[in-house]
């Protein structure tokens, strides 16, 4: 069995980049949060950090009793994806990208004589190299090489940081055994619960686990998928269709109030439609939900013609807010998700719409935001909130800038 893929994870990312950045940062323990706040988390964190036990979604107030000389980062989300293309650039010049899996992680496939295992090894090392001459010595890498993207992924948690792991057919299946099962991909919280209902508490024992077994647990395929990858074998997977375009934010103090929230949620709202525009589909629902200081929590949704129209889909948005609850909540968070996507030549347009002429407008407005950034033009509901939910990185959707940068210069 040969090796068929080298996978790349960069290790601690976003702290790695501001460590890059600012040597007054590196080899000291550093948070990254999205506003500067002891109420809000950690989204990422140094290894520094890491080793004192702060991590993702570790409160800061938290974060400072732990260690009182963390150093909090704001995050930059628009630095973090101009270093990912250069990554990702830079990566293409050892061995060409097959996919970008999130912003941290990327998998190559490896041909001919470059599944060699030494060859493969000296591929990882130039790879590495390159970036800390192209990038940044300080921007690490966990790279792992094995029979399948599965495995390869696998390595590159079994040595942080800057670690490279090799999986050959030969130290298959003891090379697992250290490995918890949630270190596996597709083994989160709920089915670590299922296996263990099963009586699978390892990885020895998923391993050993027969194909029907993993059929049971998994129920379907996906067991069957399972088992195939923990050997080493390639799995084909069909297409995936995108189900849902949104945004959320975690409101600053300042507008933790009922009209913020809505023009916050008005400004998430043109950027899930000027998106939905942009990938080429149209929305036929949404869901808009709220947290609160405490436990409440508020959603509400709604069908409609589908539509990639911003004035449409805000006018839902104000008929589904008159649903807010009447209580004096404090809100904390807001989020707007638009589902039941079909692709834009499958849509037929409202036959009282006058489509061409709000084609035309959307067009225009896109096109101004796209050129001077995010928000240059807008609906006014939003007008207040303009300053608020800049571009976020999700875990595996990097942002556009071409589409969602809002720090363009005119």
């Amino acid at each position: 069995m040969p090796l068929r893929n080298l996978y790349i994870d960069f290790n601690s990312y976003f702290a790695s980049v501001e460590q890059q950045l600012n040597p007054k940062l590196r080899n000291k323990p550093v948070g990254i949060v999205p506003v500067m706040t002891d109420r809000t988390c950690c989204i990422a964190a140094s290894y520094e950090a890491k080793k004192l036990g702060i991590k993702t979604g570790t409160l800061v107030s938290d974060a400072k009793k732990i260690c009182p000389d963390i150093k909090l980062v704001e995050a930059n989300h628009r630095v973090y994806i101009e270093f990912h293309h250069k990554l990702v650039e830079t990566v293409g010049t050892c061995l060409p990208v097959d996919q970008v899996t999130s912003i941290d992680e990327m998998v190559c496939s490896l041909m001919g004589k470059e599944r060699e295992p030494q060859t493969a090894v000296a591929i990882a090392l130039k790879i590495k190299k390159e970036i800390a001459e192209k990038v940044g010595e300080y921007v690490k890498c966990s790279i792992g090489i094995a029979p399948n993207k599965f495995l390869s992924k696998t390595a590159t948690d079994m040595q942080k940081p800057d670690g490279l792991v090799v999986i050959e057919e030969k130290d298959l299946p003891q090379i697992l055994y250290s490995l918890k099962t949630n270190d596996l991909t597709g083994v989160g919280r709920r089915m670590e619960v299922r296996l263990r209902k099963h009586g699978i508490y390892t990885v020895e024992q998923l391993w050993n686990a027969p194909k029907s077994k993993l059929h049971e647990v998994w129920g379907g395929i996906e067991g069957d998928r399972m088992y195939a990858q923990l050997r080493g074998e390639i799995v084909k997977r069909p297409p995936t269709h995108r189900t849902t375009i949104g945004h959320s934010h975690v409101l600053p103090p300042e507008q933790r109030n009922k009209d913020e929230a809505f023009a916050v949620l008005n400004r998430l709202l043109q950027k899930a439609a000027m998106r939905t525009r942009y990938l080429g589909y149209a929305a036929g629902a949404m869901s808009v939900g709220v947290r609160f200081l405490g436990s409440q929590r508020w959603r509400d949704e709604m069908n409609f013609n589908h539509t990639q129209n911003t004035i449409s889909l805000l006018n839902a948005l104000k008929k589904m807010w008159e649903n807010y609850p009447t209580e004096n909540f404090t809100p904390l968070a807001v989020g707007v998700t638009l589902y039941k996507l079909i692709e834009e030549g499958d849509n037929t347009p409202v036959f009282f719409e006058d489509y061409d002429k709000i084609k035309s407008l959307n067009s225009a407005v896109d096109k101004l935001n796209k050129k001077y950034g995010f928000a240059s033009a807008y609906y006014a509901p939003s007008h207040t909130a303009l300053k608020s939910a800049p571009m976020r990185i999700a875990f595996t959707q990097i942002p556009d800038l071409e589409v969602e940068d809002d720090e363009k210069e005119f």
